[in-house]
């Protein structure tokens, strides 16, 4: 069986990358997966600042997994209402229908520049008829799809709950809609879990393993229809059984922290780090070839 790799979302740690970068690599973390630097999102982001980007994950031996682009987290024009329940958080990504070629290009010139294998995109604010907006998104995608193939990366779908596609029973719908050998699931089982759904094993089943190639991991319970974040592993996903699964299924992509606690104290740097020491511990626990002590690593 394959051993999972961690990753992790550099903003969830510090905006300075630096100081990111370091508490990462301290806590066992060796992917790096790149969303906002310093506030600005990475489609922001000039060519020189990206370069010092790549040299600071260099420097540590560390690898550049994802850019987590803000690709289609954007209003659909002539789509259904806007669904009121739900919390749309942009990370510095407020753009619009008309941003989507330019931030189209630059993405994909970031993800030349830093060779990242997989880039992050979503399917729309979610409405109140996700399923009408099936046939846009699924010519978005394979737009986007077509082109990473070109390019030699994949499209990771994020199923996110604000979107349009949000939970593994969507996401497994669309991809069969959707058969493209660029084109996989990012699978997020709190976003599934933030709509209602039981991400492990219930959400998780509808997704072939073959298409999924990567994974964000958070922890949540939901009160009201509003995700409250927590320690992960302590909250409402099944961590320990969906990082058995994964394992077991033979998942070969990366596992990364999107933390969104802000800690017992207020402090993002401190949540992360709990979250990913726990984090270590758990795909420890399901190492079967895992020394005695190892889930301590960090």
């Amino acid at each position: 069986m394959p051993i999972l790799r961690l990753a992790a979302i550099t903003d969830e740690f510090s905006p300075d990358l630096d100081v990111a970068l370091d508490a990462m690599a301290a806590a066992g973390v060796a992917g790096v997966e790149l969303r906002t630097l310093g506030g600005r999102n990475i489609v922001d982001l000039t060519d020189r600042e990206v370069d010092r980007a790549c040299v600071a994950v260099a420097t540590r031996d560390m690898t550049i997994v994802s850019i987590a682009s803000p690709l289609l987290k954007c209003v659909l024009p002539e789509a259904p209402t806007l669904d009121p329940l739900v919390q749309r958080d942009t990370f510095g990504s407020s753009y619009t229908f008309a941003d989507q070629p330019r931030l189209t290009d630059r993405v994909f010139a970031i993800a030349r520049k830093t060779a990242a294998p997989v880039i992050r995109v979503f399917s729309y604010w979610r409405t109140i008829d996700p399923e009408a907006c099936a046939p846009q998104i699924v010519a978005a995608l394979t737009s986007l799809a077509d082109r990473a193939r070109d390019e030699g990366v994949t499209i990771g779908l994020e199923n996110e709950h604000a979107c349009n596609v949000g939970t593994g029973d969507e996401s497994g719908r669309l991809l069969a809609s959707l058969d493209h050998s660029a084109l996989g699931l990012i699978w997020d089982p709190a976003n599934a879990l933030v709509l209602g759904e039981t991400p492990y094993p219930d959400g998780y089943r509808h997704v072939p393993i073959v298409r999924m190639v990567h994974v964000h991991a958070k922890d949540c319970r939901v009160i009201d229809h509003v995700p409250v974040w927590g320690p992960l592993g302590e909250m409402d996903v099944d961590w320990g059984g969906q990082l058995s699964a994964l394992q077991r299924d033979g998942y070969s992509g990366w596992v990364s922290l999107e933390t969104h606690w802000s800690g017992p104290r207020g402090d993002k740097l401190e949540a992360s780090v709990v979250c990913a020491r726990m984090l270590q511990r758990l795909v420890s626990a399901n190492d079967p070839g895992a020394q005695p002590g190892a889930e301590d690593v960090c």
